[in-house]
């Protein structure tokens, strides 16, 4: 399957800050200049194994599988060398289309980042009043590069 996605900056936090989410962590098994092997638990109750492969600078080749959440928990544990992303996830609905905003945790904590799946690269959205910086391609914001070098160890530009 296909993933088209784009990223962005929030500008105005305390417009999603209150918001239903989830908690998530995520830790990495592999990591490629153009893919990643990740392993993912969702509020402690579930868990996927994916795999991402560019395509494009905004498409990519994804593949996800639920794993027992106990098996997840020792590939985080074990197997990901603490390249671990911890966030809460909400999701806001604007013009009918769902977005993915991580606040994120931890040593990537004051990072706001929002993600819309698109059904094409050229597709049409609106944009809430909230975003931001467009960051699609910056690999800096990609949750994998936040594992390896968190947002607070980066150096401000």
């Amino acid at each position: 399957m296909q993933e088209i996605e784009r990223k962005f900056l929030i500008k105005k936090p305390s417009t999603v800050l209150s918001l239903p989410s989830v908690h998530v962590i995520q830790g990495y098994l592999l990591y490629a200049d153009d893919g990643t092997a990740r392993v993912r638990i969702i509020d402690g109750k579930s868990a996927v194994l994916s795999i991402k492969k560019d395509i494009t600078q905004l498409t990519r080749w994804e593949f996800e599988y639920d794993i027992p959440v106990k098996d997840a928990r020792t590939m985080i544990e074990q197997c990901c060398n603490g390249k671990v992303v911890e966030k809460r996830r909400c999701f806001p609905v604007v013009g009918g289309k769902t977005w993915d905003v991580d606040i994120f945790l931890g040593k990537n904590l004051g990072l706001i980042i929002a993600e819309i799946e698109l059904d094409s690269e050229d597709e049409v959205f609106d944009k809430p009043e909230w975003l931001g910086e467009e960051v699609t391609g910056d690999l800096r914001y990609y949750n994998a590069y936040l594992a390896k070098k968190p947002f607070q160890e980066q150096p401000n530009e």
